[in-house]
């Protein structure tokens, strides 16, 4: 295995850190050499400098989507801490719908969506709550992530029996076809409600209307305390009032922070 030095491995960290706000620490260092390992062969290269170099010299973004997700980990399920969807079935879709019922539109962030797994749960979810009335709401889920990878993985639909086991059989029914005994393909019904787009978390949000529910689960665990409450801020500016934020179990957001109200774990509500 090629080993990294230690002017090299501060390089990285920083240009990963100043980039995309992920916080290595130097415990990280072996992990780092092990998951990049490959990649320097695969290059043909013989140091972590010319890899570096490679890094930023590269246009394209294809090797920046590749280290993000060698030193991430993109593992993801359908109705993944499902207490969550739970609450946004039973409280916040019939609560919406009574307050926008006038203009007809439910805007839903899914932040770091991965391989879509949860974009396309909140997709289904809304589907089935409005039902007969969804012809008259637009309730578009937007899903961004930062790896190409991953969002290729996510606008193809295509899951392992692994990522879909949670899954009732109704929707496995009713949302999904099977390809084979392995593979599940998302049906056009609830792909077509569902935007990806690559989006770096660390850039100014470009959004012209706030969300009204914003999901950034098990993302901010990569983020040092400070680009953690600056994300939370962003999110916090970028939610309508009484908009929703749900964030990953073992995440939190700091009250004496932001202005935002805690209502079940892992789950706020801006005032």
């Amino acid at each position: 295995m090629k080993q990294i030095t230690s002017s090299e491995f501060e390089q990285l960290r920083s240009f990963i850190y100043a980039n995309y706000g992920i916080h290595l620490t130097e415990k990280k260092k072996t992990l780092v050499m092990s998951r990049l390992n490959k990649v320097l062969i695969e290059h043909h290269m013989d140091s972590y400098q010319t890899y570096i170099e490679f890094l930023k010299s590269d246009v394209t973004g294809e090797a920046v989507s590749e280290l993000l997700n060698r030193i991430t980990t993109n593992h993801t399920f359908f109705l993944r801490e499902n207490r969550h969807f739970d609450y946004f079935k039973r409280t916040v879709l019939p609560e919406l719908e009574r307050k926008y019922s006038h203009i007809r539109d439910l805007r839903t962030w899914s932040a770091g969506c991965s391989t879509g797994d949860e974009a396309y749960t909140i997709s289904i979810l809304m589907k089935e709550h409005f039902k007969e009335k969804q012809s008259s709401w637009d309730f578009t889920v937007l899903a961004t992530d930062i790896s190409r990878q991953v969002l290729d993985h996510a606008i193809e639909g295509v899951y392992e029996a692994e990522s879909i086991k949670a899954l009732p059989e109704i929707w496995l029914k009713n949302y999904f076809i099977s390809n084979d005994e392995k593979q599940i393909e998302i049906k056009e019904s609830i792909r077509k409600n569902v935007i990806f787009r690559r989006f770096n978390l660390m850039n100014p949000f470009p959004f012209k209307k706030p969300f009204h529910v914003i999901f950034c689960r098990n993302v901010m665990i990569y983020f040092d305390k400070e680009t953690k409450q600056k994300l939370i801020k962003k999110f916090y500016d970028a939610l309508e009032p009484g908009g929703y934020l749900f964030v990953g179990h073992s995440e939190s957001v700091d009250l004496s922070k932001v202005k935002f109200k805690y209502v079940e774990p892992a789950i706020y509500r801006k005032e």
